[in-house]
């Protein structure tokens, strides 16, 4: 991992692009894949929404200058190839010729300076702004060459080129909260968009204009099912193709001749991880006592066994375990309840002789739990946390809030005790949003409002470091700052469950995941079942 890793660094900064590979030939055409969603979308706008659904479920409207590849490199998308100055400065990307949006407006570089500055207009209510901001000048070199320079050279520049592409001709002078392309997005990307019927579903229908080639599939429909239960009954009823799984059901309700001859799983370790976020407004919260103690008197081994059935491991912090970034030697948080009494009694908490646990006034700790709807497995940790705080004194209301009125009504206005949510991390850890003070406010992506200057200057640092192994040594003394401070309790790692029906072909599970080639994805002609017809009604 080591040499994979300092490999694609030497090669990125040494300003060549990897060649851009074309999809292959669809083997077969037509047939749709109908995917389960937890969670409704917020917007179509990506840019201004921090919750997944959103994300996923426009993702394959739009493109970048720049994708990952199936092994994380870093490669071209709307740019056929860029280069990189000596001084590290200033990129230069090469756009393709040919590539249009859905509504056949030509892709050009004007598009892509549009997109720079919309990202840094402070009227754009975007969590991920900070990237470029970085950015001293942006400007259009011809119709198919666009140029950003930086003031210092930035670690996350060319990641940050991933960005998805909205169209000028549309968007520019518009407020980008009452847009209808947040109902109806437009991009370049190998889906169009055809219909979103709110806390039902979101239809996506082939480009046969994308510049890689139509994509094998006929459309994407993703369900609203905010129950995974009832998302399985739908999996195993015919009405889901592709679905997360619970442990349980991957491990034993899956275990069925049906199931076995008619859908694929697969697991490896996710890319996310579950935490506990202490609200850092509350003064109980603001003691690093107490968010220690609370740590030690949660017991995620016992979380792991009993909710993911031994499907995961422990997080210590908020890179995934194996590997680069991640340090393995951190201080972990052990069960250790009387250790969480001692630090609690320092704090100015002592049980009393109902075993409550009361402050020098008598006023009991309590505190409200929240966290979303839907995900059983999140639900049920957030019981035996429940369980477990109560051993020591705390009594904990946990409440479970549909996603969007979770998302906007209280993660991003702040209005919790503690939440109980998962943050997936993209391939470059980018920590800077999610615990940096700056990012402190309201809509933003910090929303526990925690604050360390050590940590701030680590992670300022952190931006303009080049060198990998540099970059990995400061990643390292960030982890360590969060491991003694917690500002979040770090839960688990689950390993990533899904099943896909075994008609689709081509799927190949890879370092990025599982969707990297999802446009080559086919159904075999006497196999399929959802014909193009079905999704025009």
């Amino acid at each position: 991992m080591k040499k994979f890793l300092s490999a694609i660094f030497a090669l990125l900064w040494a300003g060549l692009a990897p060649a851009v590979s074309l999809s292959a030939p669809c083997p077969a055409s037509g047939d749709s894949i109908v995917v389960g969603s937890l969670g409704d979308a917020t917007t179509m706008i990506a840019m201004l929404s921090s919750d997944s659904a959103s994300h996923e479920m426009s993702d394959y409207c739009f493109n970048g200058l720049l994708k990952y590849d199936k092994d994380l490199n870093l490669v071209g998308d709307l740019a056929h190839s860029w280069k990189v100055s000596p001084d590290q400065r200033t990129m230069t990307f090469y756009l393709r010729q040919g590539a249009r949006f859905h509504d056949g407006q030509p892709y050009t570089a004007h598009d892509a300076l549009f997109n720079w500055q919309f990202m840094v207009d402070p009227n754009t209510p975007t969590p991920y702004a900070y990237d470029y901001t970085r950015v001293s000048q942006a400007k259009v070199i011809d119709e198919y060459t666009f140029q950003v320079t930086y003031e210092v050279p930035y670690s996350h520049a060319l990641a940050s080129w991933t960005l998805p592409q909205l169209p000028r001709h549309l968007l520019e002078g518009q407020d980008a909260r009452t847009s209808p392309l947040g109902r109806n997005p437009i991009g370049t990307g190998p889906f169009r968009f055809k219909e979103w019927k709110p806390g039902q579903h979101v239809s996506l229908v082939f480009n046969d204009d994308y510049f890689e080639g139509r994509p094998c599939l006929d459309g994407v429909i993703y369900r609203v099912i905010p129950d995974l239960a009832t998302m399985f009954l739908e999996l195993a009823g015919g009405g889901l193709d592709w679905s997360g799984l619970t442990a349980m059901q991957y491990q034993r309700q899956t275990d069925t001749p049906y199931f076995q001859q008619n859908f694929t799983k697969y697991h490896y370790l996710g890319s996310s991880y579950s935490f506990i976020g202490w609200n850092m407004k509350d003064p109980r919260f603001q003691d690093i006592r107490i968010r220690r103690a609370l740590s030690h008197a949660i017991d995620r081994r016992e979380i792991i066994d009993g909710v993911l059935l031994g499907m995961g491991q422990e997080a210590t912090g908020p890179l995934k375990p194996g590997t680069f970034w991640h340090n393995p030697q951190v201080p972990s948080y052990p069960y250790d309840p009387e250790k969480a009494l001692e630090l609690f009694a320092q704090a100015g908490w002592q049980q009393g002789a109902d075993g409550r646990l009361r402050n020098q006034q008598g006023q009991p700790f309590d505190f409200v739990l929240i966290t979303n709807q839907g995900n059983t497995s999140r639900q049920n940790a957030g019981i035996f946390i429940q369980y477990r705080l109560a051993q020591v004194g705390i009594k904990v209301d946990l409440r479970v809030i549909e996603w969007s009125a979770f998302i906007q009504e209280f993660v991003n206005k702040g209005r919790f005790d503690a939440v109980l949510l998962g943050w997936t991390l993209p391939p470059d850890p980018g920590l800077h949003q999610i615990f940096h003070s700056n990012d402190g406010q309201a809509g933003k992506l910090n929303f526990t409002g925690y604050s360390n200057p050590e940590l701030d200057a680590l992670l300022e640092r952190e931006l303009e470091t080049l060198d990998p192994q540099e970059r990995r040594a400061i990643y390292h003394q960030v982890q360590e700052i969060l491991a003694e401070d917690q500002p979040y309790a770090f839960l688990f790692v689950p390993m990533a469950l899904l099943a896909i029906h075994s008609r689709f072909h081509g799927v190949e599970p890879a370092v990025a995941g599982i969707s990297h080639n999802f446009i080559n994805w086919h159904v075999p002609r006497h196999l399929q079942l959802r014909q193009r017809a079905s999704l025009e009604r």
